[in-house]
This record gives C-alpha cells, structure tokens and sequence, in this order.
C-alpha cells in the first residue's frame, strides 16, 4: 500500500532519454522527419518553405501565405475548406523572418487524404480576383487597427534598428502595399518560393511507412534544388529612438541586441540561464522589480530569439507614458546588478529548478520532441544538444552568469525603441 504520509523522493534531472525522428530524403537538401510514436490516433504533418518575409518585400510573402487555401481553377476555397472539415482536420499557416509553414492536424486515418488535399491546393492556388480583393481589405483593415497599437509600432521600428544593415530583414508593411500588389507578384513569388522552395517535411503520428513513403514521393517536385543561404552577419544600430502616437495612455518599450543561436553551443546555453534570471519567468527580476515591487506594468520580459544563423536579444514591455523613464532606468539597473553582484545560491538552485522542470515540460510527448527537435535541427543540431543544455543548467556558476552579464548586455551596445 502506498504510504501517503510520505512524499515521494526528489529525483535530480540528469537526462532525458529523447526518440529521435526517422528520416526520409526527398532530395539532396530536403527531409522528411517522420516522429511515429504516438499512442493515439492523431497526427500532424508540417510543410516548411522558403518563403519568410524575409523573400520579398512590399508584404508579398504574408499576402502568398494567407492566400494558399483561396481556391484553384478547379476548387473553391469554400470546397477546400469543408473537405478539411469534413475529415476533421485543423489547418494552419504562419510566417516567420525566414520560412513559411503550413500544419494540419487531424487523425491518421486521415492524413494521405488530406496531405493531398492541401498540397493540391496550395500547388495549384489561381490567386483568384475576388478572393485576393477580399483578403488584402480584410487585412489592410487589420493593418490599420495595428499601426493604432504601441506595441506594434514599437516592434516595427525596433526592427528597424536591429537589422539596420539588411532591408530584408527591417522592412515593415505599409498601407501602400496592400493597393499595389498585383496578381503577378502573387504568382511570381508563389512559383518561386512555393512551387520551389519546399525546404523540409514533418509527419507526426502512428502513420505506417507505406504512406510515409507516398508523402516523400509527392514532394519531390516542389524540394528545393539548392541549400538557404541566409546572412551571417546582422547589425544593430545602439540607438535611442522614439515613434510618438497622439493620445495613446501606454508606451511600449522594446530594449535589445544581436546575439546568437545555438550554434554558440556554450553561450547560447549558459545565456538562456542569464536571460531566465533577468526576465523569463514570473520569477524573474524585472517582473520583481518592475511589476511586483514599482507597479509599472502589468508584464515584462526578455527573451532569446534565434534566426538561421544569428539570433537577438530582446526586453519587452509596456507602461504608463509617464513611466518610460523610470522603467528604462530600472532596466539598467537589474542589468548592472547582474554585472556587478554574483547571483545567490538560492536564485540559481530556483531557477534551475524552473528550467529543468520546463526542459522536461516542452520534451512531453511525440509532438512536444518533434518540436524540439525541429528547433535543434534548424542549426544543424541534434537532440543530443538539450541534455548538453541540462549539464550547462546544472554547472553553471555565479561567475560564470556574471561574465556572461558583462560580455553581452552592455547597456551602450543596446538599442533602445518606445512608442507612445
């Protein structure tokens, strides 16, 4: 009988034991990543291309992804769309800097159909005249409620400023393009970046190889015939900027700089340690300091972002518009303290315990390890690399979390946006 008198005992977290996925090639550059260990009877597979925002400019590569399912010269978008529904099936879309995905999720009975009736769809998509009108309004609409938020103007021309030396990468929508996109640069990016540009497959779910196999097999036309080159090198400008939005009550601040990924193995670990301490969790100093002891704000915090060969740091917050000083100024000072002070024992031994416990969380399951390793594989890593990251969480030092402190957040290297 178990003696619930007493606690079960603490078992420290040395390694997770991952199941990496099983992989197919479509051609020289182009995988399919096939995860089967799913108990149930649900499946997910995702089409990734190259056709980030990043691709072209004036809003085209949003316009092309949000279009994919707006009917073909033999199918409606209304017929495609109840097909999927009829069968049960989620579908997504979504843009990033770089790449483009299209996820469906559904049961795997149902996937060889389905996979054929997005893949169809998106291939043979006709930019139909109407449906473009009907989306570019809707989202120009949508555009106009943005530009009124601070938060979204303070993300445009932080943007800017962080990749200062590569349009590619800082350029933002404008209401002029939504009246000057035409149906040719819709097709022209789609034939490009679509119909070419196809740059890896995931298949999550119980789904026998046989079928596997067919995916891989209908892909091959569509894989694209040379690897990304993405810019190795992004500048930011450290700069103090601000946008000014008459009668706005709140002020977004965004702080931050380029870094890197994972592929600076060991600053990019032992920073993940430095960044949680700072601000990324509930727990961290600037949410103490800012939301819990000075009232600010209702949330603030820092992250990591990775790119393909790079990645940026960022602080995030929005306060009262007579706030913003006091804010950036206590900004500054959490940061200081980290160069100035080593952590305690009791922060580190907390805060390890917070991303061992969250490391375990997002390694749950087949779909929750697809997508650790998808973010693995983006760098050329294995899974391997997240019980690195659990000895780097273990063996991390005051000193070495002070270093780090003082290398890469010097507050005269930052740039600095706020709009209000």
């Amino acid at each position: 009988m178990v003696n619930r008198l007493s606690p079960p005992k603490l078992k420290r977290v040395d390694r997770i034991e991952f199941v990496s996925p099983k992989k197919y090639r479509i051609s020289n550059h182009v995988t399919l990543y096939h995860m089967k260990e799913v108990a149930n009877e649900t499946a997910r597979f995702d089409l990734y291309f190259d056709a980030g925002k990043n691709a072209a400019s004036n809003g085209i590569p949003e316009f092309v992804n949000g279009l994919l399912l707006s009917g073909t010269k033999d199918i409606t978008s209304f017929k495609i769309n109840d097909a999927i529904n009829g069968m049960g099936g989620f579908y997504n879309s979504g843009i990033s800097m770089e790449n483009s995905v299209i996820s469906m999720f559904c049961l795997r009975e149902n996937i060889s159909t389905l996979f054929n009736t997005v893949l169809d769809a998106v291939c043979n998509v006709s930019f139909i005249k109407k449906e473009v009108e009907e989306f570019l309004a809707d989202r120009k609409q949508q555009h106009a409620i943005n530009l009124e938020k601070v938060g979204y103007l303070a993300h445009c021309g932080f943007q800017k400023k962080l990749f200062s030396n590569n349009e590619a990468y800082s350029s933002t929508l404008k209401a002029s393009d939504f009246e000057n996109t035409t149906a040719e640069q819709l097709i022209d990016f789609h034939a490009k970046h679509y119909l070419q540009g196809l740059l890896k497959v995931v298949v999550v779910g119980n789904v026998d190889s046989a079928t596997i196999q067919k995916i891989a097999a209908a892909c091959q036309n569509i894989a694209k015939a040379e690897p990304v080159i993405s810019p190795k090198t992004l500048i930011h400008l450290p700069s103090r900027e601000s946008k000014t939005k008459k009668d706005a009550v709140q002020t977004a601040i965004r702080v931050g700089r380029i870094l890197f990924n994972k592929k600076n193995e060991q600053d990019y670990m032992d920073f993940l340690i430095l960044n949680t301490i700072l601000g990324d969790y509930f727990g961290s100093r600037l949410m103490k300091n800012i939301r819990e002891d000075k009232g600010y704000t209702y949330g603030i915090g820092s992250s990591l972002v990775e790119l393909q060969e790079t990645g940026y740091f960022i602080i995030a917050t929005e306060v009262g518009k007579e706030l913003v000083e006091q804010t950036l100024n206590e900004i500054q000072n959490e940061i200081a303290k980290l160069q100035q002070d080593k952590i305690s024992n009791e922060e580190l031994e907390l805060v390890r315990n917070f991303m061992l416990g969250q490391l375990l969380k997002n390694a749950d399951g087949p779909y929750a390890m697809m997508d650790l390793f998808i973010s693995a594989e983006m760098h050329g890593k294995e899974l391997a690399i997240y019980n690195k990251a659990i000895l780097a969480i273990q063996n991390i030092t005051p000193e070495r979390i002070r270093d780090l402190a003082r290398k890469y957040l010097n507050w005269n290297d930052m740039c600095i946006f706020t709009a209000g």
